[in-house]
């Protein structure tokens, strides 16, 4: 072995200087390191290997809409849902908390301050239903698992219950969207007060609403999916005193150059208009720029900057991962994600990487026809 090893004039060198277990452990240090190098794995390189067609991910940015000005009119969103109906989407996932994560949340109030605030009051269903959030859910699973392919009135208006009680409310409008008007009444679960709040909901300024649970009833799907995660609010609340007044003076002197030309179209009724131009790239990566970009260069001590984009990240990957587990039943099928503007660069890169997954060009879909 030895000889082997001093062969070359380097070596010889080497040999002089070192001891035969010395050398040896050289050899085959760099035997491995040949070997690991040639052997590097990708796991892209497994795409290949999956059958076609591969699932399809349309991300959108949206406005949260019920920050929109008073002008805003719902049916200003119909070019927009004419586009997202085109692209006949078998699931569509929703930014807000499913009944599971706000129990969560809630039982553990103390990690995660603050994060129940996003979830829904579910007293008016549970007085209609006698059920608890956990025994919807369960409901909710079973009920689908048997669901016909052309159900009853009575039927839909149970399961809009179940979906009220289970905290899911843009999953209970999917159904009650779906009702004859003559048959959005009382009856099967539906009491007068859970009524008035599906009457409520169906005009509430809210995307999950107008958006998505509107174009999942016309598209005739079972439901929509909540993805939000708020658990990354454990990083704000442990980040410790400063932390919020520092990220305040850091967007305090950001800029953000597209803000007044997103704010002048928000006033008016081309809705589409706004939404080209929220999900350019040039202005999405303005708006990150402004925000994450500035704060991973923010000075203070503890570093709060640093911390804020963590969570930020942390929240959009445990997103994704929802949007993930929501379309596993569903290989193949077209994804419609339906997401805060700040949030999509992060999410199509992160799908980006993913195995089986095609990440949808919106702007296409959005284009001015010719």
């Amino acid at each position: 072995m030895d000889r082997l090893v001093c062969r070359t004039a380097f070596a010889r060198l080497v040999c002089r200087t070192a001891s035969a277990r010395v050398i040896k452990a050289i050899l085959v240090s760099c035997v491995w390191c040949s070997f690991a190098a040639a052997a590097e794995f990708k796991i892209s390189e497994l795409d290949r290997l999956s059958p076609a067609p591969r699932t399809q991910v349309l991300v959108l940015g949206t406005p949260h809409l019920s920050e929109m000005p008073p002008s805003f009119k719902a049916q200003s969103l119909e070019p927009l849902l004419q586009r997202l109906s085109a692209y006949k989407p078998d699931v569509i996932t929703i930014e807000a908390l499913s009944g599971e994560s706000c129990e969560l949340v809630k039982k553990y109030a103390s990690i995660y301050p603050g994060a129940s605030d996003y979830c829904g009051e579910t007293e008016t269903a549970r007085t209609a239903t006698g059920l608890e959030v956990t025994a919807a859910i369960v409901a909710v699973q079973q009920t689908l698992a048997t669901w016909p392919n052309s159900p009853t009135a009575a039927e839909r208006r149970r399961l809009v219950s179940l979906f009220a009680s289970a905290d899911d409310r843009s999953s209970a409008l999917v159904q009650w969207l779906q009702l004859p008007k003559k048959e959005r009444r009382t009856g099967n679960g539906v009491d007068q007060p859970l009524l008035e709040l599906m009457s409520k909901l169906s005009t509430a300024n809210n995307e999950n609403y107008l958006i998505g649970a509107k174009l999942a009833a016309k598209l005739g799907l079972r439901r929509v999916y909540a993805v939000d995660d708020h658990t990354a609010d454990s990083i704000y609340a442990e980040a410790g005193p400063g932390f919020e007044a520092a990220i305040q003076a850091t967007w305090a002197t950001s800029k953000f150059p597209y803000s007044e030309q997103v704010d002048k179209l928000k006033l008016g009724e081309d809705m589409l208009a706004l939404f080209r131009v929220l999900n350019q790239a040039e202005v999405q990566r303005s708006n990150v720029s402004g925000d994450f970009g500035a704060n991973l260069q923010e000075r203070s001590k503890a570093q709060f900057g640093r911390q804020y984009v963590a969570a930020w990240e942390t929240r959009n990957l445990r997103m994704v991962a929802n949007i993930r587990s929501a379309s596993a039943n569903f290989p193949g099928a077209r994804v419609l994600v339906i997401v805060g503007a700040m949030h999509r660069p992060y999410f199509e890169a992160y799908l980006a990487q993913l195995h089986d997954v095609d990440v949808v060009d919106l702007q296409t879909l959005l284009a001015k026809p010719d």
